[in-house]
């Protein structure tokens, strides 16, 4: 079931707990939506339309304007887009964290998790800018991995870097990690579903390597993403 709910949520991110619920049922599922409910939050899945309820937050002192409107990105570095996301496999399943520089679509971070702590996004974060150094914005969405103290005084670290969040239930806010989920599980996690985490760790990690260096990108006129960033960060 949850499988079929990460599916469906790629497909139509507006449905909630009832009409996830009709869906299943009309599959042949005898559920209720208290369970549906249960499995979406275990996910980190939710309907991505405005609602008072629409996600577990965390608290509202931490949660930050959204940076990007009207804003022109012209270089590597200038805006980095986090985001977490459900992953099936064969038997169980895991939570991928990724990062994504706009101006590149260049994947500058990432890690395989077995919860949604907020510590695995401040691994990841923190990673990133060892390697590539700190962006000048970071962009997410209101999740309670993010507005949070932690995750707060983690990106404080990093004096010049800027905290933006997308406005609740706004989807198209952070659409350019949203459309790499739908990359590597359409064209990956979907048509392979590895046995373990180890083996589902070094099949992300090929499907990113050739992501970043292989693959051209529609949206940044066909360019690979990886000579992109890197011939601008030069």
């Amino acid at each position: 079931m949850m499988d079929k709910i990460d599916n469906e949520h790629l497909e139509r991110p507006s449905k909630g707990v009832i009409g996830m619920t009709d869906f299943l049922r009309e599959d042949g599922y005898q559920v209720g939506e208290r369970r549906v409910r249960r499995l979406m939050r275990l996910m980190g899945v939710h309907a991505v339309y405005p609602h008072r309820t629409l996600s577990k937050l965390g608290e509202p002192i931490y949660i930050k304007p959204y940076l990007l409107r009207g804003l022109a990105i012209g270089h590597p570095n200038q805006v980095w887009s986090i985001d977490i996301t459900y992953i099936p496999m064969k038997r169980g399943f895991m939570y991928l964290t990724a990062i994504i520089d706009v101006y590149s679509r260049f994947i500058v971070g990432w890690n395989l998790h077995n919860s949604l702590d907020t510590s695995n996004c401040i691994e990841v974060l923190e990673g990133a800018i060892s390697r590539y150094g700190a962006p000048e914005i970071i962009n997410s969405d209101q999740g309670c991995q993010f507005t949070s103290k932690i995750w707060t005084e983690s990106c404080a670290k990093a004096t010049a870097m800027k905290v933006s969040m997308d406005g609740r239930g706004r989807y198209k806010d952070n659409i350019w990690i949203e459309r790499f989920w739908r990359t590597i599980k359409y064209d990956y996690i979907y048509i392979t579903p590895e046995e373990n985490g180890l083996d589902l760790y070094h099949g992300i990690k090929k499907f990113i390597d050739e992501y970043n260096n292989k693959k051209r990108h529609q949206g940044i006129d066909r360019q690979i993403p990886g000579k992109r960033y890197f011939q601008k960060a030069a």
